[in-house]
């Protein structure tokens, strides 16, 4: 019998930063199951063998309405660059009682944080916010992935030199 090998590792990127990476990191392989979220509010919860594959997959789709998540992703975009791609795994511990089963470690997430777009195992969606533009409508950015892919790497360094104005500013009100 194979030995069990328990992932505690979770990756949690803003999609910025996630669109800066184009291969999937070899650590990131045993990742199956994903997030995107926006702080508290979760939209959407899937699985794959390759999660990160997966999440590129729904991006890439958006503009084709063949994935909601991503859809809306691009329809809130710029704000979007802001939201979390969240990787875990099936075999984390956390998933033991179920058996690390892959749909049963989706379901469990869901029921938990009951994402705004997944209907499956999802007796009570939570209802999106006002604040966000729904997946349906106009979306203004952008057709060009790579046109968005350096939009994002410019979101980076904006925040890289805000985060380095704030430590520079506390720095200068030390006694």
């Amino acid at each position: 019998m194979a030995e069990l090998i328990l992932y505690e590792q979770t990756v949690a990127l803003p999609i910025r930063e996630f669109l800066l990476i184009e291969q999937c990191p070899e650590a990131w392989r045993v990742f199956d199951l994903y997030i995107v979220r926006d702080g508290e509010i979760a939209f959407y919860i899937g699985q794959s063998y390759q999660a990160f594959d997966r999440v590129w997959h729904h991006i890439r789709d958006g503009h084709k309405a063949r994935s909601v998540v991503g859809r809306f992703i691009l329809r809130n975009w710029p704000s979007s660059l802001r939201y979390t791609v969240e990787l875990r795994s099936s075999r984390a511990a956390c998933f033991a009682a179920l058996g690390h089963d892959l749909t049963a470690a989706e379901n469990d997430l869901i029921g938990r944080l009951a994402p705004c777009f997944n209907r499956t195992a999802n007796a009570h969606p939570t209802p999106l916010p006002d604040r966000y533009a729904p997946p349906s409508g106009p979306i203004r950015c952008s057709r060009n992935l790579k046109h968005l892919i350096r939009e994002a790497g410019r979101a980076r360094q904006a925040e890289q030199r805000r985060q380095m104005l704030d430590e520079i500013s506390a720095g200068s009100r030390l006694p």
